[in-house]
């Protein structure tokens, strides 16, 4: 193992987690790498949970996106949380949150890295990687996320080695650090398989504190198998993107592909194995299952993300088969994956999830009954607002159809009106573009809601009109099916 520490000097550096955990302090400002439960502290993070259940500890935690192994509970149910950023999916953490014992800032992938640059301090970084080379660099495992900022920004540093990547892993990062505002130049990628940087994390090896030894595996991604509903869904896009090759808007190759992570994604990318579309290619946040099924069905010819979420199968087919992926796919920090200016220059066509969307077309993807956070924005702001296509998707009903997610007004806005280019349900899908208020709102409300709710909608909106308005509404009944459900436990209106 400690041919891993290819600078001898730091070898003296090795402890345990539990020592490594006693550097972080009370009120300290931590980073750490992970990015959707890939790359993620193993062992010094829940070590510093225990430390917690003893000592009076509350730190800011920073990390890419959300941690494995249910750390972020362990944390919190420790007490160890006073504040949380950008994205988590833990249940208990979510629980804390909502019940206001822990701050969440729920913030765009994008730009959680630059917060750094401006007032917030960073006292530690904890930083997986597979090995430490010669220079002190570090070459990061299964996701790059926020680390190359932390390692750049933090006073102290904290390196697990994961004896479980295999040391091949190096050559598949393209790490890249824009210079600070205000003289940051142009991040020059023209294509998703351009490569930019170096292929480590720069780290002053002198802020090296400790390095701790693990050997456990991403937790596994949760790969559901397509149901009616995602399966729908993916035949109403596919058959969109059909019609634009037809239209001469798009090629059979259409333009990259981004996704978000979860059983619709997953779905609507399988999809494509049974499609005449071919020599696709990826800029996303995540691969995830599907990528990687593109691949070697010859669909798909390069994936660029920030990490890698798979399921358990899928690890062992990569990682243990390295020299077959390493020239498809490359793993950059997030502030290059997600950033702006590189979406609207690629034309990406973004694909993500909400969790209900109204009759002009805005989106909540964060927020239960308006108040209550699910997980957090993630990068789909960061898409849908600067993608070539901004496609947004849910299923029309749920909980035994007692629930719309097609609703009069959303109930907590994340993507407006003007960022939202097509909705897709399995009922069906909605082109908004070129189309006026009124015009999105019948055109969603002919294409897109259940059944059981089309025709109080269609009151809805019908009544509304009569009032005016450029974007009618009915103030007193805006939010009138959330208060239903809230009550009752139904959308649904007596008849």
């Amino acid at each position: 193992m400690i041919e891993r520490i290819r600078l001898e000097s730091l070898r003296d550096k090795v402890t345990t987690a539990e020592n490594a955990a006693q550097i972080i302090k009370n009120g300290m400002v931590v980073g750490t790498s992970g990015f959707t439960k890939a790359g993620d502290s193993k062992a010094v993070l829940p070590a510093l949970a225990e430390k917690g259940k003893t000592e009076d500890l509350k730190i800011t935690l920073m990390t890419g996106a959300s941690l494995g192994h249910g750390t972020d509970g362990k944390l919190a149910e420790a007490g160890v949380l006073a504040k949380r950023m950008p994205f988590q999916v833990d249940p208990i953490l979510r629980k804390k949150i909502n019940e206001g014992e822990i701050l969440f800032i729920d913030q765009h992938l994008s730009e959680s890295a630059e917060i750094l640059h401006g007032k917030t301090k960073l006292d530690v970084a904890i930083i997986e990687a597979a090995y430490i080379d010669r220079d002190g660099s570090i070459v990061p495992t299964t996701s790059v996320g926020n680390s190359v900022t932390f390692a750049a920004m933090a006073k102290k540093v904290i390196i697990e080695i994961n004896t479980q990547v295999p040391e091949e892993v190096y050559g598949i990062h393209d790490i890249y650090q824009a210079e600070d505002y205000p003289h940051r130049n142009v991040i020059p990628i023209v294509a998703p398989w351009n490569k930019i940087g170096r292929k480590t994390i720069p780290v002053d090896p002198d802020k090296i504190e400790a390095i701790v030894f693990t050997n456990v595996k991403d937790s596994p991604a949760d790969i559901a198998e397509p149901d009616h509903k995602t399966t729908a869904i993916a035949k109403h896009i596919l058959r969109f993107f059909e019609n634009e090759v037809k239209e001469g808007r798009l090629t059979d190759r259409l333009l990259p592909l981004q996704a978000g992570i979860g059983k619709v994604a997953n779905a609507v990318l399988t999809g494509f194995k049974h499609s005449n579309f071919y020599d696709l290619t990826m800029f996303s946040e995540v691969l995830q299952d599907s990528t990687f099924d593109l691949i070697d069905a010859g669909v798909l010819s390069f994936a660029s993300a920030s990490s890698v979420t798979v399921s358990k199968e899928c690890y062992e087919r990569v990682f243990g088969n390295l020299s077959k992926y390493r020239d498809k796919f490359v793993l950059r920090p997030q502030n290059i994956s997600n950033t702006p200016g590189l979406i609207r220059r690629l034309g990406i066509i973004a694909i993500n999830t909400a969790i209900e969307f109204d009759i002009y077309g805005n989106v909540n993807s964060t927020h239960l009954v308006g108040t209550k956070i699910m997980n957090g924005i993630g990068g789909s702001g960061d898409f849908a607002r600067n993608a070539y296509l901004s496609i947004f998707v849910t299923q029309a009903a749920s909980k035994e159809n007692k629930v719309s997610h097609v609703l009069p007004m959303v109930s907590h806005t994340d993507h407006t009106e003007h960022d939202v280019d097509i909705l897709v349900t399995d009922v069906g899908l909605a082109d908004l573009r070129g189309l006026a208020p009124r015009e999105r709102a019948q055109t969603i409300i002919d294409n897109c809601v259940h059944p059981d709710y089309k025709e109080e909608l269609q009151s809805y909106f019908d009544r509304a009109c009569r009032r005016g308005g450029h974007t009618p509404h009915l103030l007193e009944e805006a939010f009138s099916w959330h208060m239903r459900f809230s009550e009752t436990g139904t959308m649904k209106k007596d008849k």
